[in-house]
């Protein structure tokens, strides 16, 4: 069995057309496929680049968002989620678009962090400057249903020295 890529990741909204509306005119992904679900929800696809989707379900009745359960609650001073939750997506980009994304951000009113973060390997993580261990560089925003969402750039080639860290024990609940 061999994978090639992400087709769709499939999230939920609470409301289909404030969702379709930030994600085609603020994001500028195509809405290309729309489907009315047998329960009275729907299902739509937005075209993210690349060959991959992201994907809305909305139900007239739908459980209450949980940030700090199935979301981000604040990012990055509270950004843990549970088990089994969606932590955050991240859409590819080309590194000079990342302060483009800012201002688009900006102008549209988006929630977001508003600075180009530098992920490296030091003890904390981020870097203020660019230099040669930064590995990617990330936008943050959120979407009108909460979700925590990212604009990435890789700025680096991967190699075996990235695999550095042993991986840990299982999680304990609190």
């Amino acid at each position: 069995m061999k994978t090639t890529g992400i087709n769709h990741m499939a999230l939920v909204c609470r409301d289909m057309a404030e969702t379709v509306k930030f994600y085609t005119e603020v994001l500028e992904m195509p809405l290309f496929k729309t489907v009315a679900l047998p329960d009275g929800g729907q299902h739509f696809f937005f075209d993210c680049g690349g060959g991959a989707a992201v994907a809305f379900f909305w139900w007239p009745e739908t459980p209450a968002a949980a940030p700090g359960i199935a979301s981000v609650k604040k990012f990055p001073e509270e950004s843990k989620t549970a088990v089994g939750s969606m932590n955050h997506l991240a859409f590819n980009v080309a590194e000079g678009e990342l302060s483009a994304c800012l201002t688009r951000l900006q102008e549209h009113g988006v929630p977001h962090i508003p600075v180009v973060v530098n992920h490296d390997d030091s003890p904390m993580g981020v870097a203020a400057e660019m230099h040669e261990g930064v590995f990617v560089r990330s936008v943050y925003f959120t979407d009108p249903n909460g979700i925590m969402l990212e604009f990435a750039a890789t700025t680096k080639v991967f190699d075996a020295r990235d695999i550095a860290h042993a991986p840990q024990g299982a999680t304990v609940e609190v």
